[in-house]
């Protein structure tokens, strides 16, 4: 599977997940070297009541149960949103290989709008980052969930 197909399975996972919850909706995908799928995640904070339950997360620890190894050694993240720090921290610990996201965070992000930390020169670990993959789609799903917020709907 490639990056774009992956992306658009993100993006439907994070508007289902976000009909049922108060959840903002982030849809996350991991997939092994094959392009296969390991694991995916939504974001659960609501959810769950959990500050950690961001949709990569959710997801890393799903793949890291599947495979029974936290060593995400040349897996492929997808995620509708630019990762926080508390996520693009994760990411480098688990040894991902690549990250593909949609989405910039003006706000929050920290893989380029606010902090690189992933392409920061003293990162233990190199992780190729693709950026922009559907970007207006999963920007526009954003933007539409926190003005239905802002209504009241």
């Amino acid at each position: 599977m490639n990056t774009e197909a992956a992306m658009r399975i993100a993006i439907d996972l994070a508007k289902s997940s976000s009909i049922n919850t108060d959840d903002v909706p982030v849809g996350a995908v991991i997939l092994d070297a094959s392009g296969e799928i390991v694991a995916t995640g939504t974001n659960e904070r609501e959810l769950h009541v959990d500050p950690s339950g961001h949709a990569e997360i959710v997801a890393m620890r799903k793949a890291a149960t599947s495979l029974e190894n936290w060593r995400l050694d040349g897996h492929t993240l997808v995620v509708t949103l630019e990762p926080c720090a508390m996520c693009a921290g994760a990411i480098a610990q688990s040894r991902m290989a690549k990250l593909v996201f949609g989405a910039w965070d003006e706000k929050a992000g920290a893989v380029g709008s606010v902090w690189d930390i992933l392409r920061d020169p003293r990162a233990l670990n190199k992780i190729e980052v693709v950026s922009g993959v559907l970007a207006q789609e999963c920007a526009e799903m954003l933007v539409t969930f926190f003005q239905e917020k802002r209504e009241g709907n």
